[in-house]
């Protein structure tokens, strides 16, 4: 029998949503799921290499932004970038940069972006990717 499928469009460059999502994937890696990871708009800007590792941008509660990173420190949670990188050891996810997105903010090839993106696509293969899916999530 075929693993299930996620497919996730991560808009986001946030941290608290990122963390979110490295947590989602965690789930779907334990679960042996494929997962398809679509990085759009100002998530792209969190890939890029001299980004990802900036704790500054912060989507919800703003001014809980010191307390929810001090306490992914107490509880020794791995940076978003760690908990995609686990999941990318444990099961098939794959990390495909939007063309688009990527131009948006200067990313014209592959290596603009941190080693954790494995390709640079079209919208087309995320809606073909969402449409085979048994879990279609967008955060």
């Amino acid at each position: 029998m075929a693993n299930k499928k996620l497919t996730l469009a991560l808009y986001t460059g946030s941290v608290d949503k990122l963390t979110a999502a490295g947590v989602i994937l965690g789930g779907a890696a334990a679960e042996d799921m494929d997962v398809d990871i679509f990085v759009l708009l100002q998530a792209a800007h969190a890939f890029k290499k001299e980004n990802a590792m900036a704790d500054e941008y912060f989507a919800e509660i703003i001014d809980k932004k010191d307390e929810f990173l001090a306490s992914l420190k107490r509880l020794n949670a791995p940076h978003w970038t760690e908990a995609f990188k686990t999941a990318k050891e444990m099961t098939n996810v794959k990390i495909h940069i939007c063309g688009f997105a990527g131009k948006v903010w200067h990313g014209e090839k592959l290596d603009d972006f941190i080693d954790l993106a494995d390709d640079i696509c079209g919208i087309g293969e995320y809606i073909s990717s969402a449409e085979e899916a048994d879990i279609n999530l967008f955060i």
